[in-house]
């Protein structure tokens, strides 16, 4: 075999090689991209989605913006709430809920304040840092976030009507039940049974609604 042979040989054995490398790099760079995007879905359930609407459908800017809260906030131990703090968290709440009948828009707003000082109190940054909360809440309360964004908008919106306040509330509720869960935090669903909101709605329906 000359040698021009066996060079040509050789580097024919190396290019392919090189092929098959970047296959291989290429198809386990897919499998990973498929992989993270499972997980981000089982961790953030409805926040990936709403995560990748807000990035206009572009999967990897909703991913980077996630992943990066992850890293931001993920090691946030939430400190745990004493009794009577729960307590007295719950009677606030039991409090702005009996308001809204007679002022919705207050009573949302109060719901705001009240979810922002909790938030703090676990441990979350504080209210004056809103996206940085809701960044962190994001993490930590992937299922339940949206409550205190819902409440945020529906409060200051002059045009939202008392349906709109009234879901906004209910939405809110469920982020208020999961950050005062005795203990390590734990997901608490959305109020979504029929019976559930019934009962909720009866209570917050203002004076003279008819509704």
């Amino acid at each position: 075999m000359s040698t021009l042979t066996t060079v040509l040989t050789i580097a024919a054995v190396i290019a392919v090689i090189a092929v098959l490398l970047a296959a291989g790099v290429l198809l386990r760079a897919r499998k990973g991209t498929g992989s993270g995007t499972r997980s981000l879905k089982r961790r953030f359930g409805p926040e990936y989605h709403r995560t990748l609407e807000r990035h206009g459908g572009d999967t990897e800017a909703a991913h980077h913006d996630l992943r990066e809260r992850v890293e931001r906030y993920g090691r946030i131990r939430p400190l745990p709430l004493e009794r009577a703090v729960r307590e007295q968290y719950a009677a606030q709440w039991t409090t702005l809920q009996e308001r809204f009948v007679d002022a919705p828009r207050q009573a949302v707003a109060d719901a705001e304040q009240l979810l922002a000082r909790i938030a703090a109190t676990r441990g979350f940054p504080a209210g004056d840092r809103r996206d940085e909360q809701l960044a962190a809440l994001s993490v930590h309360h992937p299922r339940e976030v949206e409550g205190l964004r819902t409440a945020r908008r529906a409060a200051h919106s002059a045009s939202a009507s008392t349906d709109e306040l009234r879901a906004a509330l209910i939405h809110a509720r469920a982020l208020f039940e999961s950050m005062t869960t005795a203990g390590p935090v734990t997901s608490v669903k959305a109020p979504s049974h029929k019976a559930s909101q019934q009962g909720l709605r009866h209570l917050l329906r203002p004076k003279g609604s008819g509704v």
